[in-house]
């Protein structure tokens, strides 16, 4: 099948090289030449000169222009078309016995044939033409009966007159339609994945717009925002205007607006960090607890300070395949966002466990819970950063970058949350089985 596909391929034309009507075209023409050597002999057989000779014109008309237009690249001559059939068909008409010959099953083959491989402009024009040629034939043949030839005699010889000619019509409209709906699927797919290519590129765009809005929030706002209030106090500082009583509560409300400000600082370059160049991932087996023991410990002294229980209990025996730093970075985002949305005197737990080849680090804690209508978004950029328990403030980048850094690990994450009573996050990461 596939060589035959090809030999026609070849007898045809490539798609890129030549239009669909000039393929429509050598199509035709080269059925026409097939159907001629069957048709030529046939006609001499039965006795019908005059229809293989008409045959022959046909067949070489069909050729010379095949062959220039296949191979030489020269378009094929409508008006040569056009005008041939109209005198072919016209005097097989009268030589093949008139309106009850096999002629009136081919007019309608030709003239969409003709319709097919000639320019818009001419459609009506042929149209016309050919209705009124058809109209004309019929009316001599019927007001002139003796100028019509009858070369079969008996139902017989018109039943294969019929017969044999009905081939023509059925394999020219077959091919023409072939075309029609192969050209007509190519450009309906062309342009199915242009839309979505603009739908991916209106994405990206609105993304990209995302984005950009992100950060200009981030900038005038997030960060502004603490820097003014060190300006502030350093002004009242310098001024002596600040009493000793509220000198200690001041700079713990600074400290604390310092460090979250550290921390949203460091986010936001790791993520543009993450969008101008993909950061190299150095995976290698790492012991689960003392890769996160400083980042924990760490974690734990903010938590204490803000009166929240922070325990975890890790076995010293998991291993997993992780790079370091994204690992680290991961979990120091997961612990952060808990104390700063858990009230004082809350808890905040963190587990591992291994499940099917793959370890499970779950961080939960009892703190205000995630809105129904914020939980759809809660990783992407378009999320809006909420405020803590005192007041804490992100720029929601926090667990996007923990989505991007764990997915780029091989990992994933998600989460469960009753709004008003905690969530729990949860990354999946490779694990090492133990030795045996």
């Amino acid at each position: 099948m596939k060589k035959i596909n090809n030999f026609w391929l070849k007898l045809v034309g490539e798609t890129y090289a030549f239009s669909l009507e000039s393929r429509i075209f050598h199509s035709i023409s080269v059925c026409i030449i097939a159907l001629a050597c069957f048709y030529i002999p046939y006609d001499l057989y039965a006795g019908m000169y005059v229809a293989s000779l008409s045959c022959l014109i046909l067949a070489a008309v069909f050729f010379y222009q095949y062959y220039y237009s296949r191979y030489h690249h020269k378009k094929h001559n409508d008006v040569v078309f056009g005008l041939a059939g109209l005198i072919i068909f016209s005097v097989n008409y009268f030589a093949n016995s008139g309106i009850n010959g096999s002629t009136d099953l081919i007019w309608p083959a030709y003239l969409l044939l003709l319709l097919a491989i000639s320019p818009y402009r001419q459609h009506l024009a042929w149209l016309i033409i050919y209705v009124l040629t058809f109209l004309i034939l019929h009316a001599i043949g019927y007001y002139y009966p003796t100028l019509v030839q009858y070369p079969f005699s008996g139902a017989k010889g018109m039943f294969i007159d019929r017969i044999t000619a009905f081939p023509i019509p059925v394999v020219t409209i077959y091919l023409i339609i072939k075309f029609i709906r192969r050209s007509y699927d190519k450009e309906k797919n062309i342009v199915e994945l242009r839309n979505e290519e603009i739908t991916l590129q209106k994405s990206l765009l609105e993304q990209s717009n995302a984005e950009k809005n992100k950060l200009m929030s981030i900038i005038s706002h997030d960060m502004r925002a603490p820097l003014i209030n060190i300006q502030s106090y350093l002004r009242l500082l310098n001024e002596n205007a600040i009493d000793k009583t509220e000198r200690p509560e001041l700079e713990k409300d600074l400290l604390a607006a310092t460090n979250n400000t550290m921390q949203m600082l460091s986010n936001l370059l790791y993520w543009t960090k993450s969008q101008m160049e993909r950061p190299s991932i150095n995976l290698q087996t790492l012991n689960l607890f003392s890769a996160l023991r400083s980042t924990l410990d760490m974690e734990k002294t903010l938590a204490e300070k803000k009166g929240i229980a922070l325990n975890y209990n890790l076995d010293d025996t998991i291993t997993v395949i992780a790079d370091t730093d994204m690992l680290q970075l991961v979990v120091r985002n997961l612990v952060s966002n808990a104390i700063k949305f858990t009230p004082k005197g809350g808890a905040i737990n963190i587990d591992a466990l291994i499940l099917g080849g793959k370890c499970k680090l779950t961080v939960s804690d009892n703190g205000k819970g995630i809105a129904p209508a914020e939980q759809e978004n809660i990783f992407r950029i378009t999320s809006e950063p909420a405020f803590g328990t005192n007041n804490e403030r992100g720029v929601g980048l926090g667990l996007l970058l923990c989505k991007e850094f764990i997915e780029r690990q091989g990992g994933s994450i998600g989460f469960e949350s009753i709004f008003g009573q905690g969530s729990a996050f949860f990354i999946f990461i490779a694990s090492k089985p133990d030795p045996e």
